[in-house]
């Protein structure tokens, strides 16, 4: 059984300084890099995922953070399409980017919602 009290203070989405380095700069990037090449942008798309979904993962550990346990490998997944599009066994434009993008961010945020509405906060 966890101890709510402890989880917060684990938690690194309650300390402003980690959740900007863990997560806040690597959605600005991914955001950021949709205006640069291909190549430039699956760097740092990939590197930002593997970032964050790294984060989730090391923070569903520290404090069992409910959405961190699915949103962590659902980042770390979500480097497939984007290594797909940079490499271009699919061809598409700067919409298909913005639809991965779109994907990848919403869908981070709807597995947050959903499994912490469900689950609560910490489990």
């Amino acid at each position: 059984m966890s101890n709510p009290t402890t989880d917060i203070s684990r938690d690194w989405l309650s300390s402003k300084r980690t959740n900007l380095l863990a997560w806040w700069i690597p959605n600005s990037a991914i955001l950021v890099s949709l205006f640069a090449p291909v190549s430039l942008r699956t760097a740092v798309w990939v590197i930002a995922l593997g970032w964050m979904g790294a984060a989730c993962i090391m923070n569903a550990r520290r404090c069992n953070r409910t959405h961190c346990r699915y949103t962590g490998p659902y980042f770390i997944a979500m480097i497939v399409p984007v290594m797909a599009l940079g490499a271009a066994l699919v061809t598409v434009g700067i919409l298909g980017w913005i639809c991965l993008g779109v994907i990848i961010l919403g869908g981070a945020g709807m597995i947050w919602w959903a499994t912490e509405r469900a689950w609560g906060k910490f489990s």
